[in-house]
């Protein structure tokens, strides 16, 4: 998975290396938050017909972007098109507006840190770019309101909501309201090798239906001297890539995820399950255990995938754009569009993924969000609807192809990539989010942890009850962990 900056325009990079906690695919994650001084001492949202009939409006947007700089291209958008279009077209309204971008540069948990303490103090820019993982947290500390709260009720006729499948608005919301537009997103597919497959005597079509025919595929891969049959990342070493290309897209195949119910997945079988399966790999001769314990073993996964000595690959689409592209990719695969080959991850068995469904993924994103002390509620949300719109986004992407959160765009700018026209069209409606909540890194890290024990010989049995009693500590207690 990629390593991105919480803002969303930013174009992806290649290094690949661990994850944190603000990754994003397609568009940077971002979201876009309104603030204006108002007095939130009550706990309730601004009044959403403030300001209403204003025809001299000042509003503000802020976001992990400065010019010349980090997610420069974002920041000329901003500059270059948003502000004076939107300008222009409320000027045409009878509304005299005036837009400031308001640039940052850093470290993504300092961008975090700094629209925190802002809305904390009821403050902040009027429209905020954040990490979709960030909004339970946001939201559970009073800093972020639902949408209708803000701005009233009719939030629910934007036209872009038909646009934007519900699994990917999930990543702007929280406990099932929506609290911001999704700007972006990815998705995680099984990536595999055309020519070692057909050495093995395996389809090109391949489509695993169950966790099973993965390790049918992998064994016949086996016999094929000098090559690596299965790659799913586990340890610690990766990172947050175990967790996001590992351990979850696998717990979801199981029907559970990791936080529901008011309560974190402990010791249960559907954890269980996952470990089980790694060690599967792993006691089959499968898996590569050099790459899940070395320092840069992930790095090291790339670059055999690219010279062909990986079957299977469990990934996101950046290593598709950034990593194996022929053109500029860090490690380059000339015969990419030939040669590599792409599959659903499948539930553990057919139906047993969360909902009832076959196939699974994991995705990432940001969106835009109101802050709910904007002075100016109606017009934030018409800035808000302006950057979720499809002409907006084209003008942000100028043509190049990433995935976006709005079908609309989709079909447009990814034609002519059948690999992200995949996941766009079939991965975005099936994938799901991790929750956005301030223990979520620490569990990520027990989780991470618990695939390390498995891959250095310890039983499901002992990794799994670890795990469960360094989530139990991470979350304030066994009471907020399911161990059923």
């Amino acid at each position: 998975m990629e390593v991105r900056s919480a803002t969303p325009g930013t174009p992806r990079r290649a290094p690949a290396r661990p994850l944190r906690r603000t990754v994003v695919i397609g568009l940077a994650a971002c979201v876009v938050m309104v603030g204006a001084a108002c007095d939130r001492s009550s706990g309730t949202s601004a009044n959403p017909t403030q300001n209403a009939g204003a025809k001299d409006v000042t509003l503000t947007i802020t976001s992990n972007a400065i010019a010349g700089g980090k997610n420069a291209e974002e920041a000329d958008w901003y500059a270059k098109y948003v502000i004076p279009t939107f300008t222009q077209q409320q000027k045409a309204k009878g509304v005299t507006v005036k837009v400031t971008f308001q640039p940052s540069g850093v470290d993504d948990e300092q961008y975090k840190t700094k629209v925190a303490l802002d809305l904390k103090s009821k403050a902040g820019a009027d429209v905020m770019a954040l990490d979709g993982i960030w909004v339970g947290e946001f939201a559970q500390a009073g800093y972020l309101k639902p949408l209708a709260d803000v701005a009233g009720a009719g939030v629910t006729s934007w036209e872009g909501w038909s646009q934007i499948p519900k699994a990917v608005q999930a990543n702007a919301s929280f406990e099932g309201k929506a609290y911001g537009i999704p700007a972006g997103g990815d998705g995680r597919v099984l990536y595999f090798n055309k020519k070692l497959f057909a050495q093995a005597g395996l389809p090109a079509d391949w489509q695993p239906k169950s966790w099973q025919e993965i390790v049918d595929a992998g064994d016949k891969l086996k016999a094929i001297q000098g090559i690596e049959p299965v790659q799913i990342n586990a340890g610690t070493a990766m990172g947050e890539a175990t967790t996001m290309q590992g351990v979850l897209p696998l717990l979801v195949g199981t029907g559970s995820e990791i936080y529901a119910d008011n309560k974190w997945q402990g010791d249960t079988k559907g954890v269980r399950e996952v470990l089980t399966f790694y060690k599967q790999l792993v006691d089959q001769g499968l898996s590569n255990k050099n790459y899940q314990q070395a320092a840069k073993g992930r790095d090291q996964s790339f670059a055999a995938f690219a010279a062909g000595k990986v079957g299977i690959l469990l990934e996101g689409d950046y290593f598709w754009r950034s990593v194996i592209n022929p053109d500029q990719g860090a490690n380059p695969m000339a015969s990419r569009d030939t040669d590599v080959g792409w599959a659903f991850i499948p539930a553990r068995e057919p139906g047993a993924g969360v909902g009832g469904t076959d196939y699974v993924s994991m995705s990432g994103g940001g969106g835009y969000f109101l802050n709910p002390n904007t002075k100016y509620p109606q017009q934030a949300w018409e800035l808000l609807q302006f950057l979720g719109s499809a002409d907006a986004i084209n003008a942000l992407l100028a043509g190049s192809a990433r995935i976006t959160a709005r079908q609309d765009v989709n079909d447009k700018v990814l034609a002519k990539d059948p690999l992200l026209t995949f996941i766009s069209q079939k991965v975005l409606p099936v994938t799901h989010y991790r929750p956005g909540l301030a223990v979520y890194p620490q569990v990520s890290q027990a989780l991470q942890q618990a695939t390390a024990d498995i891959v250095s010989g310890k039983s499901v049995d002992e990794a799994a009850k670890a795990y469960s009693a360094a989530v139990a500590k991470a979350v304030g207690g066994a009471d907020k962990v399911a161990t059923s």
